[in-house]
């Protein structure tokens, strides 16, 4: 009789410690996500201003496919009429506001830049479909992240917009397409867009934001960090929580040192 509350009391306690190791496991996988997101959109972002100095580069910017390999982090510009390249742009991952390599040249495109094209536009016609109800409000524009993954495409949407002093969270998606185009699953991970402001009328100036998920968004997400950092260096937020009813737990990210901790 003496062993058995022993044996209870061992159970949940390798109960509670298996669900922080699984935690911190999804943390680590998340935040890594979150990260490559961040390099492809910043490489985009810098490249694309580099681009837009070159009057004559920009009058035939005809779109650009991204890609990533180890550290490195590709952009490169296709011409309108898709048949050459006019442009392409090398970053390391450790430094994302400048080049590593920019030629500003036309050259044929590589094979695999055609095929990310080629999926990329495949994605984008059947993103059109009713089903997928996607919409995008006035003042925010969508930004498309396309990330090739062993079998199969990711891309992943997040919101954009030039509006100041705003991170705009939410009305974020990923779609899962296979080698021929087609989506074969999506999630949408929060139910509307949750713009965070660092000035409030009445309150002052904001350095930390939360907002809670769906049930079918139990954690933090790449598309929150990702988003975050994007947009809070234009802001006096420093930190943002996210509280998860499935776990009833939050998870709070940290600008300084691109981290994350757990509350219960």
């Amino acid at each position: 009789m003496k062993v058995f509350p022993t044996l209870i009391f061992l159970f949940f306690s390798f109960s509670n410690n298996a669900q922080e190791i699984n935690h911190q496991e999804k943390l680590d996988s998340i935040l890594q996500e979150a990260n490559l997101l961040y390099n492809y959109e910043k490489a985009v972002w810098n490249a694309s201003d580099l681009l837009i100095d070159n009057r004559k580069l920009r009058k035939k910017n005809g779109g650009y496919v991204v890609f990533h390999k180890e550290d490195s982090i590709w952009v490169s510009f296709f011409d309108k009429d898709h048949e050459s390249i006019i442009a392409r742009f090398h970053f390391v991952n450790k430094d994302m506001e400048k080049p590593f390599l920019a030629k500003l040249e036309e050259s044929a495109a590589q094979e695999k830049e055609n095929e990310l094209l080629r999926i990329k536009n495949l994605i984008i016609e059947e993103l059109g479909h009713e089903k997928y109800e996607l919409s995008f409000p006035k003042s925010y524009n969508p930004n498309l992240i396309l990330i090739p993954e062993n079998q199969y495409y990711k891309l992943y949407i997040i919101m954009g917009t030039s509006s100041e002093g705003i991170v705009p969270f939410g009305n974020d998606y990923l779609f899962w397409a296979d080698k021929k185009g087609e989506i074969f699953k999506w999630h949408k991970f929060h139910s509307k867009l949750i713009p965070a402001r660092s000035e409030i009328p009445g309150v002052g100036t904001v350095v930390s934001e939360t907002h809670s998920h769906l049930r079918s968004t139990p954690y933090i997400t790449a598309t929150d960090i990702c988003t975050f950092r994007l947009y809070a260096k234009y802001t006096e937020l420093e930190s943002f929580s996210v509280y998860s009813p499935a776990l009833k737990t939050t998870f709070i990210y940290f600008l300084k040192g691109n981290s994350l901790k757990v509350e219960d």
